[in-house]
């Protein structure tokens, strides 16, 4: 069974709302923590709309599972991250007009810009994740680029609002994960899995760890952020 990675994201935008310092995205990761998440994913956005590098800073400094930094494959983010040392760098496509990220990184199509920023953070002994469409050849490409790891975009997947159509995302997801692994890869996934829809992908052999924020953090304003990562695991374990 797979593991809750939590994604704090949007307790950063709630502050960065009205600007100040409440409600506090470390906290959060703090209290996620003690639920039962086994790690904490944010992501480092180059228009800083939500998380601030102090945020990373302090997560790298507070967190005990291990720290996701997502980002773009950018020199500025790259610096990050070899000066950060997170415990895993998801490499994620990036628009600055974008609500959140809506698609998966086309590593087929820049293999060649990919490789020598992977190359840097896998020499400093950082493990580099791809958000990827379930698509073979991006699976195939993730791991000729140097990554350790994929995260299946689940997307596809939640957004479907018929069951056969559910069934045909959730079909895809078990063979792409199956082929990760044959070439060695490990597998995490993510992307509007909520409540309702998260069992059958949590079921799917090979995934390790759903990455989940804005489910989480939606039932955590009603119910606060222990039961609503406490009701997610339940579900996912």
């Amino acid at each position: 069974m797979a593991s809750l990675g939590l994604n704090i994201d949007h307790i950063a935008t709630i502050r960065q709302a009205r600007g100040g310092n409440e409600p506090d995205p470390v906290q959060a990761a703090f209290l996620g923590e003690l639920a039962g998440a086994r790690g904490i994913t944010a992501h480092l956005r180059e228009d800083r709309r939500h998380i601030q590098d102090r945020d990373i800073q302090l997560l790298k400094q507070v967190v005990t599972t291990h720290l996701n930094l997502e980002m773009a494959c950018t020199n500025e983010m790259v610096a990050i991250a070899l000066q950060l040392m997170p415990g895993m760098v998801t490499l994620v496509p990036e628009k600055r007009s974008e609500k959140t990220t809506e698609g998966g990184l086309a590593v087929h199509e820049r293999e060649a810009e990919l490789a020598p920023s992977i190359a840097m953070l896998r020499n400093r002994g950082i493990p580099v994740s791809m958000f990827i469409a379930p698509d073979i050849e991006q699976i195939k490409a993730s791991g000729r680029v140097g990554a350790t790891h994929i995260e299946l975009h689940t997307g596809y997947y939640a957004n479907v609002t018929t069951e056969e159509a559910a069934a045909v995302e959730l079909a895809t997801l078990n063979e792409m994960a199956h082929i990760a692994a044959e070439l060695g890869l490990r597998v995490n996934a993510g992307h509007g899995l909520n409540y309702r829809n998260v069992k059958p992908v949590a079921q799917i052999a090979h995934i390790e760890e759903l990455n989940i924020g804005h489910s989480i953090i939606g039932r955590a304003a009603l119910v606060g952020i222990d039961r609503a990562v406490r009701d997610m695991i339940e579900l996912i374990t």
